[in-house]
């Protein structure tokens, strides 16, 4: 007999899933990333823009027409760059993880080499008496 399963059920089992956590934390950590590049990005362009937008009497980049536009186009370069970095370097570790793991011997190889020196030390031994 098959077990029936519920909505409920199905809804914990998918929840307690690891992917989904995971991607929990993943989106979290993406809002609060782009509130805080949001905020550095209008504090630079603010101050390095600001001796320009005092002359066209504007108080933000914002205001101008266009500026919501450009501030979200700098927004996506800054985040797109971060982004690339922080794969970059992860891509980085995990090929010097790799060379590490292909330095180092494999485990079968090196029992099966110690089991013919073994077996040709007995033999060697065998002659001998």
């Amino acid at each position: 007999m098959a077990k029936r399963t519920t909505v409920l059920s199905d809804f914990k089992a998918f929840i307690n899933k690891g992917n989904v956590a995971d991607l929990a934390v993943a989106v979290i950590i993406a809002g609060a990333f782009g509130k805080m590049a949001n905020a550095t990005i209008k504090l630079i362009m603010t101050n390095a823009l600001e001796p320009a937008l005092e002359k066209a009497n504007v108080q933000s980049l914002a205001q101008l027409p266009g500026g919501g536009i450009i501030l979200a186009t700098i927004n996506f370069i800054v985040i797109a760059f971060a982004c690339f970095i922080v794969v970059r370097f992860v891509e980085k570790m995990k090929r010097q993880e790799e060379v590490v793991e292909s330095s180092k011997p494999d485990p079968q190889s090196q029992l099966a080499s110690a089991i013919t020196r073994l077996t040709e030390v007995m033999e060697e031994r065998s002659f001998q008496d």
